[in-house]
């Protein structure tokens, strides 16, 4: 009986297992950011999920020419491309749809905050920016983008 119990116990405590690590990758793909002007792939490396700008609405500066991280406080990133920027990094699965201890960066200020994901939905998420405290902050609204196969 106690055999029956443990085997019993050893399937149960797998598929549950088995289950919430199929949650920890959904926010793995592309996403387009609440404003629309950009879409961002997020991977996940290693334990950590980061995420690159992969398109722009408006690519090209008023020269015509591929738009750059003018406003990076490193004065030696300024020449850094947005197209292929890391615009959040360094997010670790906490919970089920919750995602913590990233932060993301803003191109157009130059600002790095402190940033905590939720998935909403398969297809939405919220991604909330901050300083400090979490209570401190804004959340933009991210929406899946279907891969063309």
């Amino acid at each position: 009986m106690k055999k029956l119990l443990l085997i019993t116990v050893t399937i149960i405590s797998s598929l549950f297992t088995a289950f919430a690590q199929q949650n920890n990758d959904d926010i793995v793909g592309v996403w387009e950011t609440g404003n629309g002007k950009a879409r961002v792939k997020i991977d996940k490396v290693g334990d950590y999920y980061f995420g690159r700008i992969i398109w722009l609405k408006e690519p090209l500066s008023v020269d015509g020419k591929p738009k750059v991280d003018k406003n990076n406080k490193d004065v030696n990133k300024r020449n850094t491309p947005i197209l292929g920027l890391r615009l959040v990094g360094g997010f670790k699965w906490e919970s089920e749809n919750r995602w913590e201890g990233g932060t993301i960066y803003d191109p157009e200020t130059g600002n790095e905050y402190k940033c905590n994901i939720t998935l909403v939905d398969k297809n939405t998420m919220n991604i909330r920016g901050y300083i400090g405290i979490s209570m401190f902050g804004r959340t933009d609204t991210w929406k899946r983008v279907e891969q063309k196969k």
